[in-house]
């Protein structure tokens, strides 16, 4: 797979240099999440999304089909607007966690310090979410 035609079909070839310098490859593009992006560069939520998005289509893609989608496909994309009979249901737990006395130590600290100490909360927070096979899908101030 082409990382870089891959970027660029979603609009994000912007992000090429930050993926090779990386050596992010089709092998380890799957695995990739929301924390391996924001610590390549990928700054822009909207930018993660779509990419996190295009990861997950990746990964159902068979290990010898070389392409990639662009996008991830839904309901509409069906032929006549039907729904796929191969759709499965399965759980979802959504959690949210919040830095418990954040505001307290933000009266406290100097913001760069600050800033340091939320972004060690968001690391371990999603350490242990991707531990139990999870996924972070936003990171809000002290929220995660």
């Amino acid at each position: 797979m082409d990382i870089a035609a891959w970027l660029q079909r979603l609009g994000l070839e912007q992000y090429e240099q930050a993926f090779r310098s990386n050596d992010i490859d089709a092998e380890v593009l799957p695995e990739f999440t929301a924390d391996d992006l924001i610590s390549i560069g990928v700054t822009s939520v909207g930018h993660r999304r779509k990419l996190l998005a295009a990861i997950a289509a990746l990964r159902d893609i068979p290990a010898d089909d070389n392409s990639a989608p662009a996008t991830v496909s839904g309901p509409a994309d069906a032929p006549n607007g039907s729904v796929s009979s191969s759709a499965e249901r399965r759980q979802l737990t959504v959690m949210f966690c919040d830095l418990v006395g954040s505001t307290a130590l933000a009266a406290r600290l100097d913001p760069e310090d600050l800033r340091e100490v939320i972004a060690a909360y968001h690391r371990a927070v999603a350490e242990i979410v991707t531990g139990f096979d999870g996924f972070v899908a936003n990171y809000m101030g002290d929220g995660v």
